[in-house]
């Protein structure tokens, strides 16, 4: 772990490639965002594929769940595997492994064949384990919560930019003379070549640490396989699993769903709701950056308790914001909201990892992977919420926001009950100066 330190920045010189600690941080948060666009790619297209392969809402409901299903499992592993093989060797592999199934998709000509092989597509999800690794190996502990919440957040933009993207290939593609039946498929093939030319930059470009790949610094894997289990008694593993289930779960399941929501709610064409679903994705853009950097500046006046003060809130105000969403009468409205939950949610989707390097340095892998699955999990379980045939898209996120009220609001009370006046005064006032 020593040689593992040596060597980190103290300073993120966000406009620079200069350096393996600056071009891995750029390489991998665009390694995330190409895996999130093809992770996604079919949600913006989905009417269209529900037309064509005669899709029920509950069939539509299994393939949202299944695709982030398998990611809880990729997660898990995959923080193992980063540990084992370093994060370089794990990306290169998952990338090209991954891509198999995001180009053959358009093969699929039947419900069972699109769900096999959305399951299939999900495992490209556990990308983001490998960037908050890499992410933390390379950055000095002062910044590694910014730096993870800008690697994290930037990869997220995926999620945004396919539903403005996917839309506008589709079009140039039916635009060629092929059917909206085939435009979908052939789509398709975009992300997956884009995933072919990140291997290459990750091979090319970067190393494990900054100080040379595993096998380069002699990093023994029979030790690294060793793993101390006890570190799962840590109650703030589980805390930060169940608040990104919370948080980047509600994010995924929105990504799913956003574009149908607004084509059927609200009657938009499939190039409109696509931008609409995009504005959501693309607060990614400074919003987790910023609940990551707030978190550093909080962590290092008032440690970790400052710290998960500050995501008690940012899920609290995410549960607000989601309410008013679902019961916004106009489009107007509904975008207004739509941005206000998505700020504080991905502020803390950066707030949490802007905790978990710290929970324990020798075992970053496996509680990110941990961490990671929970907001799968968490995607997971509000799926079930949009397969009924009984419960609308608005019921589904109302029900959502009174599930994140009412923890988050008795995680807050209890908090500020163990903090004496003072303490309380100085957290609050760190939060606004920051």
């Amino acid at each position: 772990m020593a040689n593992q330190i040596c060597g980190q920045l103290e300073k993120l010189q966000i406009f620079s490639l200069k350096g393996v600690q600056m071009r891995t941080f750029h390489i991998t948060w665009f390694m995330f965002f190409i895996c999130f666009f093809g992770w996604f790619g079919l949600a913006p297209l989905m009417p269209f594929i529900r037309d064509d392969l005669h899709l029920s809402k509950s069939q539509i409901g299994n393939l949202m769940i299944i695709s982030v299903s398998t990611t809880i499992i990729a997660r898990l592993i995959i923080g193992r595997l980063c540990d084992f093989w370093g994060p370089r060797k794990t990306a290169i592999r998952l990338l090209l492994i991954g891509s198999l199934p995001v180009m053959c998709v358009g093969l699929a000509n039947s419900y069972t064949t699109l769900l096999l092989f959305r399951g299939a597509i999900g495992i490209i999800g556990g990308a983001f384990v490998i960037t908050q690794y890499h992410t933390s190996m390379m950055m000095a502990p002062r910044i590694k919560g910014t730096a993870n919440a800008i690697t994290g957040g930037w990869g997220n933009l995926g999620g945004g930019v396919t539903n403005m993207v996917m839309p506008l290939i589709f079009a140039t593609i039916v635009g060629f003379g092929y059917t909206k039946q085939s435009a979908w498929r052939y789509a398709m093939i975009l992300p997956g070549l884009l995933m072919w030319l990140t291997a290459w930059l990750y091979a090319r470009y970067t190393k494990d640490t900054p100080m040379g790949n595993f096998d380069e610094i002699g990093h023994r894997k029979t030790e690294k396989l060793k793993t101390d289990w006890q570190i799962l008694r840590d109650w703030r593993i589980w805390a930060l699993t169940l608040g990104y289930a919370t948080c980047f779960g509600v994010e995924i399941t929105f990504d799913n769903v956003a574009a149908l929501h607004f084509v059927d709610h609200f009657h938009l064409s499939l190039k409109t709701a696509g931008i609409c679903a995009g504005v959501f994705g693309s607060m990614n853009l400074f919003a987790r950056a910023l609940g990551g950097y707030i978190s550093d500046k909080t962590g290092e006046k008032y440690g970790m308790r400052g710290k998960g003060l500050f995501l008690a809130f940012m899920l609290l105000l995410e549960g607000v914001g989601l309410l008013l969403f679902a019961y916004a009468g106009t489009l107007l409205m509904a975008i207004i909201w739509m941005l206000s939950f998505a700020l504080f949610l991905k502020m803390a989707n950066g707030a949490t990892y802007g905790i978990v390097p710290f929970i324990n340095k020798e075992h970053v892998g496996l509680i990110s992977g941990i961490v990671g699955a929970g907001g799968n999990f968490g995607g997971m379980l509000f799926g079930f919420l949009f397969k009924s045939d009984h419960m609308t898209y608005i019921q589904a996120f109302s029900y959502i926001s009174i599930l994140l009220l009412g923890p988050h609001c008795s995680f807050l009370f209890l908090s500020l009950a163990e903090l004496q006046v003072k303490e309380l005064l100085k957290v609050t006032l760190a939060l606004f100066q920051a």
